[in-house]
């Protein structure tokens, strides 16, 4: 179980969140500002946080698991040394986009929203990551990867773990 982000507190960690907030005054408008701030601070967003955050903002906590999980670069878990994110959208679907993404959980040995059991990979989904003419896309680390087959992933990841062949 991964560890979880304490309540608000007087850890640390939590003061670029509240500053986040204060800036804004408390108001709902400082919600993605406040999650970029709980996931730099402790590297994820888990059930806790965004509880603290529903009160702090007088928001839903539902709404705040609505953001979280509507954009990919907010994550409920720990993320892995290397992320891997697949694109679904409209032209990635169409492309083979979700044939790619089963064919790199089954290479990397690990499913959709996880992390491998060494903490060498996460594998995630988006909507969208905007650069439909190169679809099917993955996004390795923050470098885009167009017109991607497994094999290209696969490649890449292996050159990111030191030449190591991935399970």
């Amino acid at each position: 179980m991964p560890p979880a982000a304490p309540a608000v507190s007087d850890d640390k960690r939590w003061r670029p969140v509240e500053a986040a907030m204060r800036r804004h005054g408390y108001r709902s408008g400082a919600l993605i500002e406040a999650l970029h701030a709980v996931q730099r601070s402790f590297g994820f967003i888990d059930e806790a946080a965004m509880r603290a955050l529903a009160g702090a903002l007088h928001l839903p906590a539902s709404r705040i698991y609505g953001v979280v999980t509507f954009y990919h670069f907010f994550h409920l878990k720990p993320k892995g040394r290397h992320t891997c994110v697949v694109c679904l959208g409209t032209a990635c679907y169409i492309k083979g986009g979700t044939r790619l993404l089963q064919e790199i959980s089954a290479s990397q040995q690990v499913r959709p929203g996880e992390t491998t059991t060494d903490g060498r990979l996460s594998l995630l989904t988006a909507r969208c990551l905007g650069a439909c003419g190169q679809a099917p896309v993955v996004e390795v680390d923050g470098r885009m990867l167009g017109q991607t087959e497994t094999a290209q992933v696969g490649e890449y990841l292996n050159q990111l773990n030191g030449g190591e062949h991935s399970p």
